[in-house]
C-alpha cells in the first residue's frame, strides 16, 4: 500500500477510528499474545491472513474500500491490518514477529506530545500523526507507553517487497 496514500487519507482514518474507540462497543479486544509486561492494548482487526473481516469493515467503510486498492496489503496471508489503541502505562515485552516474509507499517493516529516510543533492534523512535513508521517485525522490538492518554495508530501489513508473486502465493498463512 502507498505510505502517501495512508498519510493522505490519515484523518479519514482516524476519525472512523475513533468512532469505533468511542462507541465502547467492546469492538477493540485486548491483545491476546501475552506480549504486554503491563498495561491496556486493544485491538481492532480488518484483515487476518489475507481475509476481510466483514463485520469490522462495515463499522469502518470508508477505511476498508481505500485498503481494497491495495492488494499487497489485503492479500498478505502473513500478516493482519488493525487499529490499536494503548493506554498510558502499558509496556510491551522485547519480542519478534514470526515472519520476515511482510514490512509492518504504522500510521500514526492520536499520539501523545510525549512518552510513547517503540524500539526495533538498536533504534527507538516515536510516531507522529499522520506520518507512517515502517519496521521490519521480524527483529526485536519493544514498546513503551508512557503518556498520559492514549496512543491510536493504524497496523498494516504488507508482503515484503522481495518477494516475487510466486512466492506470495505459495507461502502458508500464519
Amino acid at each position: 500500500m502507498g505510505v502517501r496514500t495512508l498519510e493522505q487519507n490519515w484523518k479519514t482514518i482516524r476519525d472512523e477510528a475513533l468512532a469505533v474507540l468511542d462507541a465502547k462497543s467492546g469492538l477493540f479486544l485486548p491483545e491476546d499474545e501475552n506480549l504486554r509486561e503491563i498495561g491496556d492494548w486493544g485491538q481492532f482487526t480488518l484483515w487476518q491472513q489475507g481475509r476481510k473481516v466483514g463485520s469490522s469493515c462495515q463499522s469502518v467503510p470508508k477505511t476498508c474500500a481505500l485498503l481494497e486498492r491495495f492488494k499487497e496489503t489485503t492479500t498478505c496471508k502473513r500478516g493482519q491490518i488493525k487499529f490499536s489503541v494503548m493506554q498510558p502505562g502499558t509496556h510491551v515485552w522485547p519480542h519478534t514477529g514470526p515472519t520476515n516474509c511482510r514490512l509492518r507499517m504504522h500510521l500514526g493516529l492520536v499520539i501523545p506530545r510525549k512518552g510513547c516510543r517503540i524500539r526495533c533492534t538498536n533504534k527507538t523512535r516515536e510516531w507522529e500523526e499522520g506520518k507512517v513508521l515502517i519496521f521490519d517485525d521480524s527483529f526485536e522490538h519493544e514498546v513503551w507507553q508512557d503518556a498520559d492518554s492514549y496512543r491510536l495508530i493504524f497496523i498494516v501489513d504488507v508482503w515484503h517487497p522481495e518477494l516475487s508473486q510466486s512466492q506470495r502465493h505459495s507461502l502458508s498463512p500464519i
